[in-house]
C-alpha cells in the first residue's frame, strides 16, 4: 500500500470526501421543499419551452430562476479558497482579478498550500525525504502560473491553446537550456501530480452521461477505439517497425482513447520512459489543435449537421477541453453530443489500462520457453489508481442520480473544488514532463519519422470510422438518440 498508486488514491478521495462534507453540510434546512420547487419549475419550462410561441423572455426568467434555486440547493463552502488565473488581452496583471474586480491571488495562494500540504503528506507517507519539497515546489508552482499567465491571453486563447501545452513548452525550453537545477528535482513528480488529478476526473465521469446517448454513443466510443487501438499498435510493430513497444502503445492508446490521461495510465502499465511519454503528449496536443480548428470547419463545408458532427469530433479529438470548443463552434446541440461522446469514450480509460497490463505481462516482456505469469503479477503491473478513478466515477454517478439535490451537490462539488484542483495538478504534471525531457534523449525515438507517421496513420483511421459509426448510429438506427440532449 506504501506506492504512488496508492498514495494518489488516498490523496485523490481525501479531497473528494472534505468537499462533499463541506458542501453536504452547506444544505439549507429547507431542503426538501427547495428540491419540489426546483422540480415544479422544470417541469414548467419543459411544458413551456415544447411549446414554440412561448414568450421568450418570461423563458428566461424562468431560467434564471430555476439556476439561483439549483444553486440554493448546494453550496461548496472551500470554492472561494481556491482559484485559477484568469484572462487578460495586454495587461498580464488582469489575469489575477476576478469578474468583480477582487484579486484571486487568495485563491492562488490556496491551491499553493492545499497541493503543497497534499503532497508532502504523500511523500512522507512514501517514506522519501520531505526537507527540500517545499522550496522546489514553490518554484514549480510559479511556473505552472506563469502557464496559465500564457495561456489567458486573448488571442492564444481564441486558438485554444491550452496550459498544457504551455506548461510543457515552459519545462521543456527550461531543461533544455538552462538546465534544471539538481534542489529541484524533489518537485518532479509528475505521474504522481497526474495521476492523483485522475482520481479527481473520475468524479466528473458521470453514467448517466452514458445513458443520455444510449447505444450509438457506446458504439462510437466502444467499438471504434478498440479497433482503432489494436489496429494502430499492429501496424506500428509489423508495417512501420518501430523498435519500442512501449512507445508504440502509448501512442496508440494516447491517440485512439483520449489523449494524455489515457497515455499516462498505458505508461504506467507498459512501462513506458517519461521520454516515450512526452513524446506521445507532443504530438497529442499538437494534432489537438489542428484538428479542433479543422474539424468544425470540415463539418460545415461536409453538411454533417450538429448530432453527426458533434459525434465525429466527441470521437477523434483526444483533449476533452479542445472537443467542448470545437463542438461549441456548431452550436449548443453539437457541443452536448461532442462532450458526452467524449466521456463516454474516457470511462475506457480503466478498462484500456487494464487491457494493456495483462498484453504486457503475458505476451510482451514473456519469452517464449518461460512460464506464463499468474494473476500476480497482472495485479502488480496494473496501474492501481484506477481503481481510484472508477470509485469516483460510480460513487458520484450514484449521488447525482439520487435526485435535485444530489445533482445539485456533484456539480457544486466539481465546480468549487475538484475541476480547478485537477487542472493545477496537470498543469504542475506537464510542467514536470517539459522538465524531465531532454531532445537529445527524445531524438532517437525519432528516427525516420515513425512516430509521427503511426500517429498520423491511426489518427486517419480513427476518424474514417468513428465517422462511419456515427453516421450509421445517428442517422441510421438511432436517429432521434441525441433529442435527450436538448440544445
Amino acid at each position: 500500500m506504501r506506492s504512488e498508486d496508492w498514495w494518489s488514491i488516498w490523496l485523490g478521495w481525501a479531497v473528494l470526501l472534505l468537499a462533499l462534507a463541506a458542501t453536504f453540510s452547506a444544505r439549507p434546512d429547507d431542503l426538501p421543499e427547495r428540491s419540489r420547487q426546483f422540480v415544479a419549475l422544470t417541469d414548467r419550462l419543459d411544458v413551456l419551452a415544447a411549446d414554440h410561441s412561448a414568450d421568450e423572455a418570461q423563458l428566461a426568467a424562468l431560467r434564471k430562476q430555476r439556476d439561483e434555486l439549483r444553486a440554493d440547493l448546494a453550496r461548496n463552502p472551500l470554492k472561494p479558497w481556491l482559484a485559477k488565473i484568469g484572462s487578460w488581452e495586454s495587461d498580464p496583471r488582469v489575469a489575477f482579478v476576478d469578474k468583480q474586480e477582487h484579486s484571486i491571488w487568495p485563491g492562488v495562494a490556496g491551491v499553493f498550500v492545499v497541493t503543497l500540504a497534499l503532497f508532502g503528506a504523500g511523500l512522507a507517507g512514501l517514506g522519501e525525504p520531505v526537507r527540500g519539497f517545499p522550496l522546489a515546489f514553490a518554484c514549480l508552482f510559479a511556473l505552472a502560473i506563469g502557464a496559465y499567465v500564457l495561456a489567458g491571453q486573448k488571442y492564444v486563447k481564441n486558438y485554444n491553446l491550452e496550459y498544457a501545452l504551455w506548461a510543457l513548452v515552459v519545462g521543456l525550453i527550461i531543461s533544455n537550456t538552462v538546465g534544471v537545477p539538481g534542489w529541484m528535482r524533489p518537485a518532479l513528480r509528475t505521474e504522481f501530480y497526474i495521476k492523483t488529478g485522475l482520481v479527481l476526473l473520475g468524479a466528473e465521469i458521470l453514467f448517466n452521461q452514458l445513458v443520455a446517448l444510449g447505444l450509438p454513443g457506446i458504439f462510437v466510443s466502444w467499438v471504434v477505439t478498440p479497433v482503432v487501438l489494436v489496429s494502430t499498435y499492429i501496424f506500428g510493430q509489423r508495417v512501420l517497425r518501430i523498435p519500442s513497444r512501449s512507445l508504440n502503445m502509448v501512442i496508440c492508446a494516447d491517440m485512439s482513447v483520449c489523449g494524455v490521461s489515457a497515455a499516462i495510465a498505458t505508461a504506467a502499465a507498459c512501462r513506458a520512459t517519461k521520454e516515450e511519454l512526452s513524446l506521445a503528449i507532443g504530438l497529442s496536443l499538437g494534432f489537438t489543435v489542428a484538428m479542433m480548428v479543422a474539424m468544425p470547419a470540415a463539418i460545415q463545408v461536409l453538411g454533417l449537421g450538429p448530432v453527426l458532427g458533434g459525434a465525429w469530433i466527441g470521437g477523434t479529438i483526444d483533449s476533452t477541453g479542445a472537443v467542448a470548443a470545437a463542438g461549441g463552434m456548431l452550436g449548443e446541440k453539437a457541443l452536448a453530443v461532442a462532450a458526452t461522446v467524449k466521456m463516454i469514450q474516457n470511462i475506457l480509460i480503466g478498462a484500456v489500462a487494464f487491457g494493456v497490463a495483462v498484453y504486457w505481462v503475458t505476451c510482451v516482456e514473456r519469452s517464449s520457453d518461460a512460464e506464463r505469469p499468474g494473476l500476480v503479477e497482472i495485479w502488480r503491473r496494473f496501474p492501481k489508481f484506477v481503481l481510484g478513478f472508477v470509485a469516483a466515477s460510480i460513487v458520484f454517478s450514484a449521488i447525482s442520480a439520487s435526485g435535485p439535490a444530489g445533482h445539485a451537490t456533484v456539480e457544486s462539488v466539481i465546480g468549487g473544488t475538484t475541476e480547478m484542483l485537477r487542472g493545477w495538478l496537470f498543469c504542475l504534471a506537464f510542467v514536470s514532463i517539459g522538465l524531465e525531457t531532454n531532445f537529445r534523449e527524445l531524438s532517437r525515438f525519432m528516427v525516420g519519422g515513425k512516430p509521427l507517421i503511426l500517429y498520423v496513420c491511426g489518427q486517419t483511421l480513427n476518424l474514417v470510422l468513428s465517422l462511419a459509426m456515427a453516421w450509421l448510429m445517428f442517422e441510421k438506427v438511432f436517429p432521434n438518440a441525441a433529442s435527450a440532449l436538448g440544445g
